[in-house]
């Protein structure tokens, strides 16, 4: 299903609004101001972008803070429970904004609210929040907002359905970086993830509007675009897959660098580590997630690969881009593991050499199948596990980004660092941030550096 944002119903919807802002003298440098909370993946920040693009187009301005804000959105995420509990913590302090200020809207959006018991959870005990949307349903944004302007009345979404909804207008924070979603959903139902259950079946974009995306982020100044998807490889756009997607994307006029995330494994094709080999504009860099080395555990997880078969890609990817920086994402602690299935997964980082991994000890999400398999693991084995496996890694980690000392290389420069406000920030193959002396008038702007030693977060470089 596919949605369009020029409708006239939309039209209308807000137009109303901004009458009601008109009528209230809030208009101009009085506008009412919005606030977006994020939390969660890339997608979220993705979506968060679109949310704060539709706050614009209803005649709100952005606020540095919530308690400046007469719509307050909070995008959450359902991945980990702490997520959850974080973003209700989160909200929980927004009752004494609404105190202060009973015309202020809050909407609480995002995968968490999908999950009916959390929609439930804010109806009943969080009586200031005054309407919720599911991922399905961020193009009604405009439509809960009118109603809650115009009749006060609480609104609680759950799509039926998931659809593709293009045009939502965009409001970026960071000109020269671009998220650019190519896809929606997951067919995978590895047991542990709660995604296909609150981002619904896979679902691709028409290559036409991706392509005419890009080039509208490339002319707003966009240098390096991400492209995303929660399984980003799966991409089929009217016959085309992420590959020649990627082809057509890099053929566009423009000077920038290319992305991608996230795979699976079992959709990383030849085709698709061809185009790292073969297009200059796409960093080198691959994150695949291998969530576990044990063939008992992937296989508990419904990962669909066996270690072996994920190592074979592995090969073939540092043949083909023979320097790639390879990360990937690993839990620990899964039901039923034990000692031996941990140590394959200390094999699998030996043998695959990542320069970083994103490890997480495994919570249970409620509705899905493993949070009912017996065997869990107890919370003491599962954190030394955890630690044992840091250790490992951060000597791996180390000996990665060590060679890069002593390489020039062309960084785009993001921004001031934030743990010195003396060097800027750079970003480039190589996973960690580069940091610099340099002129701020270089942000948002390729330069070229070289690597002068490495540390435990970062990289050291000058500019050349």
């Amino acid at each position: 299903m596919s949605n369009c944002m020029t409708e006239g119903g939309l039209d209308a919807t807000v137009s109303a609004i901004r009458k009601i802002h008109e009528k209230r003298g809030k208009t101009g440098s009085a506008a009412p101001g919005y606030y977006v909370q994020t939390f969660g993946c890339q997608q979220n920040e993705a979506d968060s972008e679109r949310l704060a693009g539709l706050c614009r187009m209803m005649g709100y301005r952005r606020v540095d803070t919530p308690d400046e804000a007469d719509l307050i959105l909070v995008n959450t995420c359902a991945v980990r429970e702490h997520a959850e509990k974080k973003a209700l913590s989160i909200i929980g302090t927004y009752k004494h904004i609404r105190e202060k200020n009973p015309d202020l809207l809050i909407g609480v959006g995002g995968c968490m609210v999908t999950q009916k018991h959390r929609a439930d959870k804010l109806k009943m005990s969080y009586p200031y929040v005054s309407f919720t949307f599911d991922t399905g349903a961020i193009h009604r944004l405009p439509s809960l907002v009118h109603n809650a302007l115009t009749s006060g009345a609480r609104q609680f979404v759950i799509s039926d359905e998931y659809g593709i909804t293009e045009g939502i207008p965009l409001d970026r924070t960071a000109k020269h970086m671009a998220w650019l979603s190519v896809m929606y959903g997951c067919n995978n139902f590895c047991s542990y993830c709660i995604v296909p259950y609150v981002r619904g079946r896979e679902r691709s974009r028409k290559p036409e509007d991706i392509l005419e995306e890009a080039r509208m982020l490339i002319a707003d100044g966009a240098k390096d675009i991400t492209l995303l998807g929660q399984n980003v490889n799966s991409y089929d756009g009217c016959g085309m897959d992420i590959a020649e997607l990627m082809h057509r994307i890099c053929a566009l006029d423009g000077d920038f660098q290319l992305r991608f995330m996230t795979s699976h494994p079992k959709d990383a094709s030849d085709r698709l580590i061809e185009a790292m080999a073969t297009e200059e504009k796409i960093v080198g860099h691959f994150h695949l997630p291998v969530q576990s080395g044990s063939d008992p555990i992937l296989k508990a997880m419904n990962r669909k690969y066996t270690a072996e078969q994920y190592l074979e890609k592995i090969e073939k990817l540092k043949k083909a881009v023979p320097d790639v920086s390879i990360t990937s994402d690993i839990i620990v602690g899964f039901p039923g593991e034990t000692e031996e299935d941990f140590e394959a997964t200390m094999d699998m980082l030996r043998a695959v050499r990542y320069d970083m991994i994103f490890s997480f000890i495994y919570s249970p999400r409620t509705g899905t199948p493993a949070a009912s398999m017996p065997n869990p693991v107890p919370h003491e084995v599962s954190t030394a596990r955890f630690e044992r496996m840091l250790a490992l890694q951060n000597g791996i980690s180390d000996e990665r980004l060590s060679r890069f000392v002593g390489r020039k290389m062309r960084v785009l420069v993001e921004g001031v660092s934030k743990t010195d406000s003396g060097m800027l920030t750079g970003r480039a193959a190589p996973i960690r941030p580069i940091h610099f002396a340099g002129d701020t008038s270089l942000i948002g702007e390729f330069a070229d550096v070289e690597i002068t030693g490495t540390s435990a977060f970062s990289i050291e470089a000058k500019l050349i």
